[in-house]
């Protein structure tokens, strides 16, 4: 699972409201376009951001193993026909791209999550949305960086400890609603430990965020995130 590491690199430095205006023009433009040269230049784009940000591209594609595996089979899926011709290759070819754009957008969003501090997130999203609607999303979004690695730990737990006992000689479905139902049976629980854990620590709707403020080095990224979203609508 990718968190934020912390880190020197130019991308780090940026201020958390810049890079998430690169992330939505990447995204509106990436979406927008299916174009060979359009894909190219996104291609490139998403490899640059990760070298900048120095995240090895290999390590997060296996995070996203499981988006990918779904990715995959959605061309599939769409090729599918029921009678003649049984595989129609223009649709498939058009679920290719898109699943081939969501994976550019996704690595650019690894880059965010991998160059910014959830604290920065809550911060930059909390003082860009005004009032309960922005706090809520702020904690929204706070708690889910922080409470999916656990889920995803706790699932990983199951599945070794189904290992260790032969489990997997089980038919595929048995041992799929056995993780889902202990792993939904420990994210409830977590989530009742986490509830709990708040109410104890005075959880706070407007707590002392750090402060965020634009330089010099923001200029470029807010530069590029409005070029980008102006390629979205040419």
């Amino acid at each position: 699972m990718l968190t934020y590491g912390p880190g020197d690199t130019v991308v780090h430095a940026l201020d958390p409201r810049a890079k998430l205006a690169v992330q939505i023009g990447f995204a509106a433009t990436a979406l927008a376009h299916a174009t060979p040269r359009a894909l190219a230049g996104l291609t490139a784009f998403a490899l640059a951001a990760l070298g900048l940000a120095r995240v090895r591209p290999l390590r997060t594609l296996y995070a996203y193993r499981f988006a990918l595996a779904i990715l995959a089979v959605g061309p599939l899926v769409a090729a599918a026909t029921i009678g003649p011709p049984w595989v129609d290759l223009e649709a498939g070819l058009a679920t290719a791209l898109a699943s081939y754009r969501v994976l550019l957008v996704l690595l650019v969003s690894a880059v965010y999550v991998r160059t910014t501090p959830v604290r920065d997130s809550r911060a930059a999203i909390q003082r860009t949305v005004p009032g309960k609607p922005g706090q809520l999303l702020g904690v929204g979004v706070a708690l889910v960086f922080r409470f999916l690695p656990v889920v995803r730990s706790d699932l990983r737990t199951i599945r070794d400890a189904m290992a260790a006992r032969l489990g997997t000689e089980r038919s595929a479905r048995e041992r799929a609603t056995t993780i889902a139902m202990n792993g939904l049976s420990r994210t409830f629980a977590r989530a009742d430990r986490l509830s709990l854990a708040l109410r104890a620590r005075c959880f706070s709707w407007n707590p002392t965020l750090p402060e965020l403020a634009f330089s010099r080095r923001d200029v470029p990224a807010l530069g590029l995130a409005l070029a980008l979203a102006a390629t979205a609508f040419l």
